[in-house]
Order: structure tokens, then C-alpha cells, then sequence
């Protein structure tokens, strides 16, 4: 039996194969207007086809959430303009950005993985990352990403997001300290500059102290604060721990380490608070002038002309501290995709591009930070390199962007100190708690050294077997 179509359908099937053949006697020219015509013949045939039903509803866009730390609201613009330009070039995929306090991001992130309403991707610190990639909470991103990828970035940092064979982390921005020194103080204690390596400290601190009555520099040893002290040891070629997550610190090397902390201390070389106190009490010493000077990121001197602008106007700034190796310390801000996430190519994909040359440079300038992208940090260089030059700023500007010129420059000899190791918290706190008791007089530092071994091989054996 023949197969009768709608009469509607048959006279649209009889008009396109006449327009089909008719295509050969049409000057190229005027071939789109045929197809054209086709094309609306077609379109209100199926219109008529359809009638009597309901139309297909249109697919809901796949919604991928990405979690950043403290950059709401200052920095929504910047990323509402880098969200809708991903999605623009990815349509079915909407984002769902979501800012989440530092202080809380550990407890929520545990709480959603415990849920399994884990975000597809997530801004992190590194002790964090690692510790959720030594427990397999986190994608390994090579087998996600491009082969070019690892030569966008710095190979220091992206090094860090690396354990073993698993790439934990797409790297974002960076932060490097510089040396904000009182030239007045300096120059009281017969000063044109302050040391540049540690083993010049302790003559230093003395003049200070001895000259002015004040002190030469703050560096804290709260367990659960600033890891700089931890970054000096490694500066002072202190091997952390070995291949086997052991510790290899009780060496040479850290037993001169611990015994020069611990005599800076007792010789009241060091404000006595290092030991009960945080970092924010350097800040708080050196806006009163009571420090001589302060490892701090560039842009506290905004802060400074602010809160102390007449210790900001006797403020300079100085390359860091180093040891022997010549290496300073980059602080990261990496990006990584959970293990939960059902969208891990598309959040590989919005990773790569947030961190791309051009979004890199423009969230630099914007947020005064710097970029882990090799190009946008050339370009960074060109940009201040400019801004340092320019006669129209007033001192005060002058003086922030040579501060941030010099972060860049220490970008060469910078890497990540301390890496993203597991455990690495739980080092720290012993490490620390042992030099205070040595630092306190309760026990010789090498004493403090062999107990910190001891309560880390016993973490680490039970971790670690």
C-alpha cells in the first residue's frame, strides 16, 4: 500500500525538489536566496506539521559551580566579565559562582564533599589541596589537560601543584614579601640598607637594639600562624622531610637553624611576644616604630600612609631575606577540581581560561597581585616598568609601585619554600612548639630539635606506614 504523506508535507516535498532542480539555472549570486526560500517553506511546513502539539521545551543549561575565596564584592565585575565570556564561547554551560570566606572555605568544602554536592571547581591554598589530594579528593588534572599547558605558567609554581604523578592544581596568582625598612631607625643603627641574607641578622638586630631601643624584626612562632619562620629554615638549607614523609630536619643544618633562632631570643634580640603572638603583631610594632622592619606584600604600604603615615613617610623598600641558595618565598593561589565533580572537563576548561594570559594581567592590575602566567607577568613587567618612570606620581604612589616592581623582579629566584605537602600543618605546629620551649630556656634548642623528630616520625609512622 502507498504511503500517503499530509497533503501539506506533499505540496512542500514537490516545491523543494522543483527548487532543488531549478538550483542548476541559478547564477551563483542568487543560490542563498533559493536556499533561503527553501529554508522558510521548510520552516512553516513544520509549523503546520506540529499543530495539535505541545512544543519541545528547550534544554536547561548544565550548571557548573565554581567556589573562589574572599573576592566578593570588590572583584564581582571582574568576574561576572570573565564567567560571561567562558559561557559565551560554551553555550549549554552556565556558571554558578559562589565566593566563600577564608576563614570558613576548609569546613564548608569537607561538608559539601561529605554531602556530595562538591563544587566542580574550587580556589584552594596549597596545604589544604594537598592534603585533599593525598586522600584522593581531587581529580589528577593530568588526564584532563592539554599537553601545552604546563609551559603557560611559571615552572616553580606550577611544580607545586604537583604530587608524584598526580597534577593537583592549575596555579592562579601569586604573592611574594618584600623588605619594608624605617630608614630613620636604620640609620640610627648605622644603616644605609638592611641585610639581605639571615646570617647578617643577628649583627644587625644587635645595632638595633643597642642604637635605638627597638627591635630589629618579628617573626612569629604561634603554632597555628605565619609559616615564615618554617620558610627560613628551608632557606637556611634545612631539609624538611624525606622521600618517606620521615623527617630529615634534625641535621646540621637545623640544629644551626634552631640554635639561631633560639639565641636571638634569649638574647633579647626578638620582641619577647614572637613566641605568644601572631603576625599581626609585627604590623602592629612596626606602624608604631617600634621595628625596623617588616616582611610584608608591597601593597601594605597603602595601608601604612593610611594607618601610620608618619613611619610610611621614613618607610623604603628592600629586596627579602635569603639564605645561602639565594631563594625568596611565592605564596599560591591554586585552582583544582574535586574528584565529585561530573564536570571536569568543562571545569578544566574554565580554569584554564580564568588563568589565561589576558584574565591574569587584567585581575594583576585590578587586584595588585601577581600572575602565575608567564606572558601576563612580561606583561606586568612592561606595565610597571612604565608606572615606576612615570614624574607625575607623588612619592607615596612612587614608593608602592616600586615596592610592587621589585615583588616582580624577585620572581626569579622565588619558589614555593615550603611545598604542598600532607602533614604539613601538623610539621609546622611541632616544629614550632618545640622551638618556643627552646626558646624559652625549658630545653636546649637541639634537644627541641630531636623531640619535634621524634612526634613527627610517630605522626608519620601512623600516617604513613
Amino acid at each position: 500500500m502507498q504511503r500517503r504523506f499530509p497533503i501539506q508535507l506533499r505540496r512542500t516535498h514537490l516545491g523543494v525538489r522543483r527548487a532543488l532542480q531549478g538550483l542548476r539555472s541559478v547564477p551563483a549570486a542568487g543560490v542563498v536566496r533559493v536556499l533561503g526560500g527553501v529554508s522558510l517553506v521548510l520552516l512553516f511546513a513544520c509549523g503546520g506539521c506540529g499543530r495539535g502539539t505541545a512544543p519541545a521545551a528547550a534544554p536547561r543549561p548544565r550548571q557548573l559551580t565554581v567556589w573562589t575565596l574572599d573576592l566578593a564584592p570588590r572583584f564581582s565585575p571582574y568576574m561576572g566579565s570573565v564567567i560571561a565570556a567562558w559561557e559565551r564561547a560554551h553555550p549549554g554551560v552556565s556558571v554558578r559562582w559562589i565566593d566563600v570566606p577564608w576563614s570558613s572555605v576548609e569546613r564548608k568544602l569537607l561538608a559539601a564533599v561529605f554531602a556530595r554536592t562538591a563544587p566542580d571547581l574550587v580556589n584552594l591554598n596549597p596545604p589544604f589541596a594537598a592534603n585533599l589530594a593525598s586522600k584522593g579528593g581531587l581529580l589528577n588534572l593530568a588526564t584532563v589537560l592539554p599537553p601545552e599547558a604546563a609551559a603557560l605558567y611559571l615552572p616553580e609554581v606550577w611544580q607545586a601543584g604537583r604530587q608524584g604523578d598526580l597534577q593537583f592544581a592549575i596555579p592562579w596568582y601569586l604573592t611574594t614579601r618584600v623588605t619594608l625598612a624605617n630608614r630613620k631607625l636604620l640609620q640610627q643603627a648605622g644603616y644605609t640598607a638592611p641585610p639581605r641574607r639571615w646570617d647578617q641578622i643577628p649583627a644587625f638586630a644587635e645595632a638595633i637594639k643597642r642604637r635605638t631601643g627597638r627591635y630589629a624584626l618579628f617573626v612569629t612562632v604561634v603554632p597555628d600562624d605565619s609559616a615564615e619562620l618554617l620558610e627560613t629554615l628551608v632557606q637556611m638549607e634545612v631539609r624538611l622531610l624525606d622521600a618517606n614523609h620521615r623527617a630529615a630536619f634534625n641535621s646540621a643544618a637545623g640544629r644551626r637553624a634552631f640554635a639561631f633562632w633560639t639565641d636571638l631570643y634569649r638574647r633579647g634580640l626578638l620582641p619577647p611576644e614572637v613566641v605568644s603572638q601572631g603576625y599581626r603583631r609585627a604590623i602592629e610594632l612596626y606602624q608604631a616604630g617600634d621595628l625596623a622592619q617588616v616582611a610584608s606584600g608591597p601593597d601594605f604600604l597603602r595601608n601604612l600612609q593610611t594607618n601610620a603615615p608618619g613611619i610610611a613617610a621614613l618607610t623604603a623598600p628592600f629586596p627579602p631575606l635569603v639564605g645561602p641558595g639565594g631563594q625568596t618565598n611565592v605564596a599560591v593561589m591554586n585552582l583544582v577540581v574535586p574528584r565529585q565533580s561530573s564536570m571536569a572537563t568543562e571545569a578544566t576548561s574554565f580554569a584554564l581560561f580564568l588563568t589565561n594570559a589576558s584574565n591574569q594581567l587584567a585581575f594583576a592590575r585590578e587586584a595588585r597581585v601577581l600572575p602565575s602566567s608567564r606572558a601576563a607577568l612580561k606583561g606586568l613587567e612592561q606595565d610597571l616598568a612604565v608606572a615606576v618612570e612615570d614624574p607625575a606620581a607623588e612619592r607615596q604612589e612612587a614608593l608602592v609601585r616600586q615596592a610592587r616592581a621589585l615583588s616582580v623582579r624577585n620572581l626569579d629566584q622565588a619558589r614555593v619554600l615550603v611545598p604542598a605537602t600532607p602533614g604539613i600543618k601538623r610539621l609546622q605546629a611541632i616544629l614550632y612548639t618545640q622551638l618556643q620551649r627552646a626558646m624559652l630556656g625549658q630545653i636546649g634548642s637541639d634537644a627541641a630539635l630531636a623531640e619535634a623528630e621524634r612526634q613527627w616520625n610517630r605522626y608519620a609512622e601512623a600516617r604513613w606506614p
